[in-house]
């Protein structure tokens, strides 16, 4: 069952809102003893800002209050749009409104002529990579790894995230 949303730009009046949907979709991830990531601050309101400006903010927004219950944010990494981060509302999981937000960032990628989708995300997390595999993305190899990619994996390992397994996963788009 898809929720009744739409799918839109962010807009300035959404940042906290999508701060407080970061916080709750954290919150998961203690029931798998992954509390470092659970107590993750969400993006500073600077970060939602620049991802704004650049058009990479998506914002999945109940109908008819139009009030954020997920959002994408999207960059360019070596030619592909990579998912920096997607985050849904527990309150609204399991209503495929990640799906759909993936679709559309797919969709207008595909429409501006990039080859693919990429994110990177926890290997052994239900919601995460076996989710992401379900819609079509493809673990990489090491070898695989682009510059950019690259870059991100070695964030993300100062920042403790290898704690646990992480991949890279690309998903190719079809006119490419």
């Amino acid at each position: 069952m898809t929720a009744a949303i739409s799918i839109r730009p962010g807009r300035e009046e959404d940042l906290r809102d999508l701060q407080e949907i970061e916080r709750a979709a954290g919150r998961p991830f203690r029931e798998l003893g992954m509390d470092l990531v659970a107590d993750d601050a969400p993006p500073a309101l600077a970060v939602l800002r620049r991802f704004r400006r650049g058009g990479g903010l998506w914002v999945a927004a109940a109908v008819p209050d139009d009030r954020p219950v997920a959002y994408a944010l999207v960059e360019p990494v070596d030619g592909n749009a990579h998912i920096e981060q997607i985050s849904v509302h527990p309150d609204h999981a399991r209503q495929r409104i990640g799906q759909a937000l993936i679709e559309h960032v797919a969709k207008c990628a595909e429409a501006a002529g990039i080859p693919a989708v990429t994110l990177s995300t926890f290997t052994r997390v239900p919601w995460n990579a076996p989710y992401y595999e379900r819609l079509g993305f493809r673990a990489l190899e090491q070898r695989e790894l682009t510059p950019g990619l690259l870059r991100i994996r070695e964030e993300e390992a100062l920042a403790g995230l290898d704690r646990w397994p992480r991949v890279c996963m690309r998903r190719p788009l079809t006119a490419h």
